[in-house]
């Protein structure tokens, strides 16, 4: 096994930001729950451990606390956010709650970069998210960097190789984050660069022949690359013991399932299997208008469906998902963490509680740039690997409000034409995502000479690396004014076109 990093993990939204960040530096990472004995760690051969952030504040009677034995591993210890707080009151500093709320952009100024901030500018823009801030070193500690907020934003204690930020160098948002994070793991833990994409797919295959055996498994297909990397994976550890199921669930995009038929006939040797349920999954949709209980219907027909079509496969004892990190993030506590929930991902919170198959979730542990480099690896085509990420609900959380045959019928229109757009210009490469969402509400418009009152439709079109964090995209405003013309012209219940310029946080990418 490669050098492993531990992550402790005390619920924050981005402690497997911070793993998939050691993974970018080819460095192994594994997530540890705070509790975690450090008995255990030390029996793991960790060479170096990074306390997450966390929603928590110190003060709290229920602050998650790990084992202060940790801190006597010999190993360096990194603490962000909430783990300098920590570090700072278990190790005999003082903590205090700020005036305010330090949510955003900040300057950070070094000034001794050490070895955490070896050949790194004096000035850096950081992300910060925190109530709470140290106020009095602990001892052996010196301060090497301030924020506005902050005279100890960063501290080190060289002799025992603890460091403490209180920025969150692994989002997208902090400027050189990750020369941070592997400037910690190679210049003071002095981790060998040994974690490659080939050895996840060696151990993956590993692993899903240890679990399945001699089962049947069975995978739901949507054509994206999550689903495909994973049938992949798992074709190439059983073979013929996989049969992927399509699901026509009525909230696809315009000619999708023709698109996916076609696909996987052309590119894969892999049973598949096409089931329209259309019908079904609009009538148990109807009315309803909360984005919850939209995930969790669609999750819960999702898994229903699956099993009827056992019987048509002669039976299956696993069911495949392409879950990804950013989904069980966003969604459960992993490993009973104190995370907070964002929302529900249908094929992690939507789940029967009495499901008669058991989960086979390959890429749980990856990111969106980590599942695509899988793909490329086991030679997956460029037009999956690099497809744009579809939601599990599909269409059902881009129309906001009840979903209708009208509703889908607009959005699938006005999408398609956005669609056509960003691949005739090429941009439809260059960005993490690009859709159009149903909003509803109506708006006034001028057709020709008439008015036209008529719904309006939004534009989401962003960057990303991990799907964690993101920004919009800047597009060229001819092409903007291209897109909003067709769509208002040629879709004739829009009158009106907006552009989502929000950045997630504090947005998620899509709407519901």
């Amino acid at each position: 096994m490669p050098q492993t990093i531990a992550v402790i993990d005390f619920g924050s939204q981005y402690t497997q930001v911070i793993a998939r960040r050691i993974r970018e530096c080819q460095v192994y990472s594994k997530i540890y729950h705070y509790s975690t004995p450090a008995e255990q760690l030390r029996a793991d051969g960790v060479v170096g451990i990074i306390l997450s952030g966390g929603p928590s504040s110190v003060f709290s009677p229920k602050a998650p606390m790990p084992d202060q034995a940790l801190f006597t591993l010999g190993v360096p210890v990194l603490g962000i956010c909430y783990g300098i707080q920590l570090m700072g009151r278990l190790l005999g500093g003082k903590v205090a709650k700020s005036d305010h709320r330090e949510y955003g952009h900040g300057t950070l100024t070094i000034r001794k970069p050490g070895r955490l901030f070896a050949r790194l500018p004096k000035k850096l823009k950081v992300w910060n998210s925190h109530g709470d801030r140290l106020i009095k070193l602990p001892p052996g500690f010196t301060a090497i960097g301030t924020t506005d907020n902050s005279e100890f934003a960063v501290i080190e204690d060289l002799k025992r190789n603890f460091y403490g930020i209180q920025f969150h160098p692994e989002v997208f948002h902090t400027e050189r984050g990750v020369d941070v994070v592997r400037n910690f793991l190679v210049g003071v833990c002095r981790a060998r660069q040994d974690w490659t994409t080939a050895d996840f797919i060696r151990k993956s295959v590993a692993d899903i022949r240890a679990v399945v055996g001699k089962s049947r498994v069975l995978l739901g297909l949507s054509g994206g690359v999550d689903s495909s990397v994973a049938a992949a994976l798992i074709h190439k550890a059983i073979g013929r013991q996989l049969t992927c199921v399509f699901v026509d669930n009525g909230l696809l995009r315009e000619g999708e399932r023709a698109q996916v038929e076609s696909l996987y006939a052309r590119n894969f040797k892999i049973d598949v299997r096409v089931v329209d349920a259309s019908a079904l999954f609009l009538r148990r949709l109807k009315g309803v208008t909360d984005p919850e209980q939209k995930r969790k219907i669609i999750g819960r027909t999702f898994v229903e469906v699956f099993e009827k079509s056992l019987k048509s496969i002669g039976g299956a004892s696993f069911l495949a998902q392409g879950t990804l990190y950013p989904d069980v993030i966003e969604s459960v506590a992993i490993g009973n963490n104190p995370a907070a929930l964002i929302k529900s991902h249908h094929n992690v919170g939507g789940l029967p509680e009495r499901m008669k198959l058991k989960l086979l979730e390959p890429l749980r542990e990856l990111f969106k740039d980590e599942v695509r480099a899988v793909g490329s690896a086991v030679g997956l085509p460029r037009e999956v690997v690099w497809r744009q990420p579809f939601p599990g609900p599909g269409l059902g959380v881009r129309v906001i409000g009840e979903i209708t045959r009208e509703s889908l019928a607009v959005l699938r229109q006005a999408d398609a034409i956005l669609q056509h757009e960003m691949m005739e210009s090429g941009w439809y490469w260059k960005v993490w995502q690009s859709f159009a969402v149903f909003l509803p509400v109506k708006s006034v418009g001028v057709v020709g000479d008439e008015r036209n009152y008529a719904y309006v439709i939004g534009l989401r079109i962003v960057e990303s690396i991990d799907a964690m964090t993101a920004d919009w995209t800047r597009l060229p405003y001819d092409l903007l004014q291209r897109i909003s013309s067709r769509i208002t012209n040629e879709v004739r219940d829009v009158s009106r076109v907006v552009l989502d310029v929000s950045s997630k946080p504090p947005a998620t990418i899509e709407w519901e």
